[in-house]
């Protein structure tokens, strides 16, 4: 007997950014498994049940969760964000490719949710509106040269970088460091997003020059995006300014890199 798994995103945090599709996911569910704060966040029945862990323990997460599921359960692997972006489908996809052939068998869904990069977008105007990536700055789960080779190249390919994972007590180093190969690939004029909490009551949105970045303007919590050189800043009296990359490429701010 085979039940189902399905991985579902809860967004940046704001309830109002959760899907209807992800809330009719948690509704159908009867077991949920994720990093505390996230199971925290769920408004579950009586009948439903809560298997919290720590934030480093995905793979272990995963195989229980799998193992409820191949057992008959109707289970439910959140994430904050979208799952799918750093986080816990590929987590699951990796248990199921490495585990028994029982779990290829189950019923298995990703629910998208709108991740951080996203949120803090938004908040500051359209800076995701031409070209982008997404770069996690731990490298927990890979080396640091490889992280400053993807820096390099998104920079001199002209991308707006989104940062996940931008330090954490363990490396404070990183971000000084991923700073400091921008500046020498980009100019110090381009916008640098330190968006915190995006959506939640402790919201905080900061846009600074590249020149000026530091480290201690983020945390954990944090998502930054890096401008390219053509992404502009529009002043607004008694406003934070307006970041937005345009949606045609501009040779000549492109050739100022």
């Amino acid at each position: 007997m085979t039940g189902k798994l399905t991985v579902v995103g809860l967004g940046p945090g704001s309830p109002q950014q959760v899907t209807p599709e992800a809330l009719a996911a948690v509704a159908e569910a009867t077991d949920f498994f994720g990093y505390g704060p996230y199971v925290d966040r769920l408004d579950l029945r009586p009948d439903q049940r809560r298997h919290a862990s720590d934030n480093r323990e995905e793979m272990s997460r995963a195989a229980a969760a799998l193992t409820l599921a191949a057992a008959g359960g109707s289970v439910c692997v959140v994430s904050g964000g979208d799952p799918g972006v750093f986080a816990m489908a590929a987590a699951v996809c990796e248990a199921i490719e490495q585990g028994p052939d029982a779990w290829r068998g189950i019923e298995f869904a990703v629910v998208p949710g709108v991740t951080a990069m996203l949120a803090v977008a938004a908040k500051a105007g359209a800076p995701l509106g031409h070209d982008f990536c997404a770069i996690s700055l731990s490298d927990n789960l890979k080396p640091w040269s490889v992280i400053e080779t993807r820096l390099i190249a998104a920079a001199g390919a002209g991308f707006v970088m989104a940062f996940y994972n931008p330090v954490s007590k363990a490396r404070p180093h990183q971000l000084p460091k991923a700073f400091e190969i921008l500046r020498a690939h980009l100019p110090g004029t381009v916008p640098v997003i330190f968006g915190r909490a995006a959506g939640r009551p402790d919201e905080a949105i900061r846009v600074v020059p590249l020149s000026e970045a530091r480290a201690d303007m983020a945390d954990m919590a944090t998502c930054i995006i890096v401008g390219s050189a053509e992404t502009r800043l529009i002043a607004r009296d008694g406003n934070r300014p307006l970041v937005y990359s345009p949606r045609s490429w501009d040779a000549a701010s492109a050739g100022k890199r």
